[in-house]
């Protein structure tokens, strides 16, 4: 039997600390303490050892990675490694002095986070004031310093209404790409999916907008979309299929299949302190269990999709069925479509507004 494909992209969360308290942040609602924390020395071995299993592309994210004051070593060490580095940040926390010192150590990308294309809408979802207009500063110096930028605009119910703006924006920011990402529902955005799930009636525009988008910026700026799981017909492709593609590193050195892997407390997860991190992806016991095609149900097993979408989300399947090896709920096939359907008639009815800021 022939081992897995070698991974190509890893997220490291270098830190779970952040100025913003985004209601939708995927971070665990357990969140890591700074004591908790990698070494600088011991991520410096794990970049090595990501490249040498086959990485091409490091993620630098959090939590904010700029509030690790070894961001600068750290970078220089995944240069030097030989991996591509994109720094995904809320640009709190940045100066015009600091990110010179990471491009002097090897950064090769910026992906800047927005939550709204006014002070009034993205002040109040991250939780703090003068972030919008920090943001606009940080992205002013990304490009004179000449990184390519990607703007993640993550969009829910609450500022979907600034969708035109938001492309209005990246048109004056000159960026490279635009990621529209729907919220997904697993860490804190699980807490506050009623303030934060869209009606259909936005879905449907966001689609058209997004269409138009595209049309109108085809062969200069980049668009990708994420849709609203709960609204889609078949699932997404997560992560490309579990521990076929990508694998996360947690603050505290722990070896995930995706972002939201920890909700899946039936399995135990290596840490970068037990094995190398090109054994654990190839041999570790949780990357394995639904790896491949043997774990699907015969409904999955059995359909066409079945290496287009891999079955979709096992987290998912765990949070709405509880069954982990269950077909994802979103999926219009799936016997349990109709629980997705409730909870969304649920949370639209319900149309909370207030957040539960990720603390």
């Amino acid at each position: 039997m022939t081992g897995p494909a070698p991974p190509i992209a890893l997220l490291a969360e270098l830190t779970h600390r952040c100025p913003l308290m985004c209601p939708y942040c995927s971070n665990p609602l357990d969140l890591a303490r700074k004591e908790a924390e990698l070494s600088t020395e011991t991520w410096t071995r794990v970049f090595r050892e990501a490249a040498d299993a086959g990485v091409l592309q490091l993620h630098l994210s959090g939590g904010e990675p700029a509030s690790r004051r070894d961001l600068e070593d750290l970078t220089q060490a995944a240069a030097q490694a030989g991996l591509y580095t994109n720094l995904i940040t809320s640009g709190i926390g940045l100066t015009q002095r600091r990110l010179k010192a990471l491009e002097a150590a090897g950064l090769d990308h910026v992906q800047l986070s927005l939550q709204g294309t006014t002070s009034a809408t993205a002040d109040r979802i991250g939780g703090y004031d003068g972030g919008f207009k920090r943001k606009l500063q940080v992205a002013d110096w990304v490009a004179e310093i000449g990184f390519p930028l990607t703007l993640n605009v993550v969009m829910h119910r609450q500022n979907l209404h600034e969708l035109e703006d938001a492309f209005a924006l990246a048109d004056r920011l000159q960026v490279r790409r635009v990621e529209i990402a729907c919220v997904q529902f697993h860490g804190w955005a699980s807490r506050n999916r009623a303030a934060l799930q869209p009606t259909r009636d936005q879905v449907a525009a966001l689609k058209d907008s997004v269409a138009q988008a595209r049309a109108e910026r085809d062969g200069r700026m980049v668009i990708d979309f994420v849709p609203p799981d709960y609204y889609s017909d078949y699932p997404k492709a997560c992560m490309g299929g579990w521990g076929s593609t990508g694998l996360v590193i947690n603050p505290a050195g722990k070896v995930l299949p995706c972002h939201a892997a920890e909700t899946m407390s039936h399995l135990t997860f290596a840490t970068v302190q037990d094995a190398p991190l090109g054994e654990i992806w190839k041999n570790d016991p949780a990357f394995q269990a639904y790896r491949g095609e043997d774990w699907m149900p015969d409904l999955c097993r059995n359909c066409a999709r079945k290496s287009i979408d891999f079955g979709g989300c096992r987290c998912q399947a765990m949070a709405i069925v509880g069954d982990p090896t269950a077909t994802d709920p979103v999926c219009s096939k799936s016997p349990d479509r109709a629980k997705v359907d409730q909870l969304l008639a649920t949370d639209v009815t319900a149309a909370d507004d207030d957040f539960a800021y990720r603390r």
